[in-house]
């Protein structure tokens, strides 16, 4: 029965917006990147059967496009971020994941490289089988590249482009480390986006703390807190993460 009405939703989607509606729909200016079909039916197969999600503390959005800064919680927060999140966004994506050419060896080392060894083969498969439908998902959703190495700079790039777009930028910072129970500790260099974003446009820039409590199938934001241009970068990143960290922590509460 569920896979009959899942089917069935997903065809009667597929023929309205293709076939009934293909020539109305989406008349407006798009601000969004053309979609895969793989994409369009996993979205809408995951939000079949996902909790939706409650959406608290939309007024303490800024109005000007935001950095949001959210706990990853692990797979719920990207994946209820990319369903509710209520305004236009683009979320910081691991740039391996987006490019077939380097998911495999990226996804097998840092998800399943220490598995045990009797079943470790079927990871190392799985690795060489996903690239191309990797590619095609992350390529499709509201996705930055992000890159630890020498393109870096693009990462911020693309990412102050984006929020000069009119685009919510969603980072997930944290570290392996936990914090406390509820967030772990992030990582600080997310900061910098503010500092090269002030020095090209001359704008402070908000941050924005969104909480995922799974459990609870909500999504929380919390109150910003603004870039200030004359401290050091050092203490900016300080504060920053201090604020932020303390923000999840009363938002789980």
């Amino acid at each position: 029965l569920g896979v009959t009405m899942a089917s069935n939703f997903i065809l009667e989607y597929l023929y309205t917006r293709f076939i009934v509606y293909r020539k109305s729909c989406d008349t407006i200016k798009k601000d969004y990147k053309k979609r895969s079909l793989l994409y369009i039916i996993l979205r809408a197969l995951v939000k079949f059967f996902y909790h939706k999600r409650e959406v608290v503390g939309i007024e303490n959005l800024p109005e000007e496009p935001s950095l949001i800064i959210g706990n990853h919680a692990q797979i719920h927060g990207p994946i209820a971020t990319e369903l509710y999140y209520p305004r236009k966004k683009q979320t910081w994506c691991i740039g391996q994941m987006m490019n077939k050419k380097e998911v495999q060896k990226y996804a097998f080392n840092d998800f399943w490289k220490n598995k045990p060894k009797w079943n470790r083969w079927f990871f190392k498969l799985i690795s060489y089988i996903i690239p191309p439908f990797s590619e095609s998902i992350f390529k499709s959703a509201d996705a930055l590249a992000v890159y630890k190495d020498a393109r870096l700079f693009s990462t911020f790039k693309d990412t102050m482009k984006a929020l000069q777009d009119g685009f919510d930028v969603v980072i997930f910072p944290e570290n392996p480390k936990e914090y406390n129970e509820i967030v772990n500790d992030f990582q600080l260099h997310f900061v910098d986006v503010a500092k090269l974003y002030y020095g090209k446009y001359k704008k402070e820039i908000s941050f924005v703390p969104m909480y995922h409590a799974a459990r609870l199938h909500k999504i929380v934001i919390g109150k910003p807190i603004k870039y200030d241009h004359t401290l050091s970068i050092e203490e900016q990143r300080e504060n920053v993460c201090k604020y932020l960290d303390l923000a999840l922590q009363h938002s789980s509460d």
